[in-house]
């Protein structure tokens, strides 16, 4: 069995992971924070991150630090210049690839159709196909039938709705094994998950594994998102403002591992 595949049926299995979130822009790690001079989810408005687990040109000591305090098997890489159509942070996933084997990275670079998918395929990572990026349903049909399980489908909202084809939010036949809820509104902002979203999102999943993204605080967020049925969730600003601690994430794991 592949690191892929052991992280994919680990995913599948019911264990809860707190995927931590690297965003890469201009070849630095940078980090949303709403507020006075940013706007949650607005991605040209990220700055370079101020963190206590290291300095934003050496991601790969910043993530060593998250996959530690989160002891998560996936590490999340969104890079903007890519999603922007800027150009691409490549060669700095190539780096948390070779320093990370043994974690599954989930890559988000703006992906709207196969040959975009194809470019980065040889890092060996799961590609992460968000709904507002795809060039539409026949499109993600193709990616969809072209890398299986080697695909995680991001569902993006923002204020306004789903950003992408509406018949990928309304049939979830066309959804593979993991979906994410992507609250773009509420990244950076530490306003809690959007928990109707996941609700409705459950009510239809079946047996797919899904995720959420944007507005996580503190560990009762994360409690509650698990206790609804959700497998994960993806978190960055509550891991370095230390509102969600190693220890705390280490016992909610423990707990319900103890459950099972």
């Amino acid at each position: 069995m592949t690191l892929q595949s052991e992280a994919i049926s680990t995913e599948m299995s019911g264990d809860f992971a707190v995927i931590p979130v690297i965003d890469l822009k201009d070849g630095l790690v940078v980090h949303a924070r709403a507020g006075k001079h940013a706007r949650a989810g607005k991605r040209a408005e990220y700055h370079p991150l101020a963190s206590p687990f290291g300095p934003p040109h050496d991601p790969v000591v910043i993530a060593r630090a998250l996959l530690a305090i989160t002891g998560s098997p996936i590490l999340y890489i969104a890079d903007l210049d890519a999603i922007l159509g800027r150009g691409n942070n490549f060669d700095l996933c190539r780096e948390l690839a070779d320093a990370f084997p043994g974690t599954t990275l989930w890559i988000d670079a703006g992906f709207t159709d196969v040959s975009d998918c194809a470019f980065w395929l040889p890092l060996g990572a799961t590609l992460v196909i968000g709904s507002e990026t795809i060039a539409g349903l026949e499109a993600w049909d193709n990616i969809r039938a072209s890398y299986g399980a080697h695909v995680v489908l991001s569902l993006d909202f923002d204020q306004k709705g789903l950003r992408g084809p509406g018949e990928v939010m309304s049939d979830p036949a066309l959804w593979p094994d993991r979906v994410i809820l992507m609250s773009l509104g509420r990244v950076g902002s530490e306003i809690g998950p959007d928990v109707g979203r996941l609700q409705d999102a459950l009510a239809v999943a079946g047996s797919r594994a899904v995720f959420v993204a944007g507005g996580v605080a503190n560990l009762g967020d994360i409690e509650q998102v698990a206790g609804l049925g959700a497998r994960g969730v993806l978190a960055a600003t509550a891991l370095h403002a230390g509102t969600v601690t190693q220890k705390e994430i280490a016992a909610l794991l423990r707990e319900r591992r103890s459950q099972t």
